[in-house]
């Protein structure tokens, strides 16, 4: 599984929004990787963001 499926996989079990630290807690990845990931995953319109930071999937 690469990166960016963890990462999604991990917003889409979240019962609630989760920031970045939280994604990189629960994935074990750097924090700046998974910033990268965030931004490309909201750029392909897959994640949304209900408050500043926290992130969802669609």
């Amino acid at each position: 599984m690469d990166n960016e499926s963890k990462v999604l996989a991990v917003i889409k079990q979240g019962s609630r929004p989760l920031n970045a630290k939280d994604i990189s807690d629960l994935t074990g990845l750097d924090k700046k990787e998974v910033d990268k990931i965030i931004k490309k995953l909201k750029a392909s319109d897959q994640l949304e963001s209900p408050k500043r930071c926290y992130y969802q999937a669609k």
